[in-house]
């Protein structure tokens, strides 16, 4: 008992400093007055600019749910040395392994024996999927303090690992009470059939989202924090479950996209491999407007905006003659799509100014930025 109680408080003290470190680091990261201000504001009519970051690390959350799980791993210390210690002594503690439930044929010391089942084995199941379901809860928060913020990874990465340390515990637990109660593959075969027969008509689209699923974590075409675009849907990855993927639209709404739809079907991720994102404006005008006078405002426009990135080069074309209008298209690009919809908007502004301001006449109707 004194070498639990001293473990448990070692654990809390390991806790405490741990969860002022990461409240520095939290600290030292966050943007300073003067990169408040300057962070652009869309116009009323667009709304809030989408802000896309990693999820942010909550240090007492993490600390409260490490705690839970050291304070547990002691208590089921104590109860399981206290049980080895006097079940011996006290007849009454061995009675629960002198009920028996069933029985079951087993290799013990390599011979095949009748070995029953008891509450005592009942017992140690119910204790394995309470242990199974503290460690799920709470192990992930543990793995983010102890070792994930030590490692330059990211929050989609981290996210991985904690994600599928709870499959692997999950799995482990499932095993082991299947061996507690004597359930062999030659006993159980008869029931996995049985389930395939029922995958095969009607779960399979269960288990197919479930292998989806897995496939997501370990090759990562999507992650957490990811910007998406599925059919007419924009938004950022905010969960990866067993069976869907949980995208927040930029209106706030959550949609369940089935892992399988993932894998299989269409999906633009905006920032897989870099968050560099084009922006297209078209800009029909007169048929008597100067053409080369309109590409040298284009030019100005783009090169007076500070979010533009000037490699690759903005490009300005000619693209044609319309029924009314001669087209010119801007291609120009940004360093990251949280600015898209505010510097669209800039862009626009800028563009119906300097040309007004020239004397171009712009026609053939307002065409929208398209998504190059």
């Amino acid at each position: 008992m004194l070498g639990l109680t001293v473990t448990q408080q070692l654990g809390v003290r390991w806790l405490t400093l741990s969860r002022r470190r990461l409240t520095l680091g939290a600290a030292s990261e966050r943007p300073t007055a003067s990169g408040t201000a300057a962070r652009p504001v869309a116009p009323p009519h667009l709304g809030p600019v989408p802000q896309i970051a990693e999820p942010k690390v909550d240090p007492a959350v993490l600390n409260t749910r490490t705690q839970t799980l050291v304070n547990s791993l002691v208590l089921v210390a104590a109860v399981v040395g206290l049980w080895g210690i006097y079940s011996e002594v006290l007849p009454a503690l061995a009675v629960l392994e002198d009920v028996s439930l069933w029985t079951y044929t087993g290799t013990l010391d390599g011979q095949e024996q009748v070995i029953p089942v008891t509450l005592a084995d009942l017992g140690m199941t119910l204790l394995i999927t309470i242990i199974a379901a503290v460690a799920v809860r709470n192990l992930p928060a543990f793995l983010e303090i102890a070792l994930l913020q030590r490692i330059a990874i990211s929050a989609s990465s981290r996210y991985t690992i904690k994600t599928l340390t709870g499959y692997i515990i999950v799995s482990a637990a499932a095993l082991t009470i299947f061996s507690t109660f004597g359930l062999s593959w030659s006993q159980i075969q008869w029931l996995v059939a049985a389930l395939g027969v029922g995958i095969g008509f009607s779960l399979q689209e269960i288990v197919a989202n479930f292998i989806s699923g897995l496939i997501i974590l370990f090759e990562r075409p999507v992650r957490v924090g990811d910007i998406v675009t599925i059919g007419n849907t924009t938004g950022v990855v905010s969960q990866i479950r067993i069976r869907a993927t949980i995208v927040r639209s930029w209106d706030q709404q959550e949609l369940l996209v089935p892992n399988k739809a993932l894998i299989t079907g269409h999906l633009l991720n905006w920032t897989l491999s870099d968050r560099m994102n084009r922006i297209v404006i078209a800009v029909g005008m007169d048929y008597a407007a100067d053409i080369p006078q309109a590409l040298d405002r284009l030019r100005q426009v783009v090169a007076e905006n500070e979010h533009v990135l000037r490699d690759p080069r903005p490009l300005i074309t000619f693209e044609g003659f319309g029924s009314n209008a001669l087209t010119l298209v801007l291609r120009c690009y940004l360093d990251s799509p949280e600015h898209r919809l505010a510097v669209t908007s800039q862009l626009h502004q800028s563009i119906h100014e300097t040309f007004r301001a020239a004397g171009i006449a712009i026609t053939g109707g307002s065409q929208k930025a398209r998504e190059g």
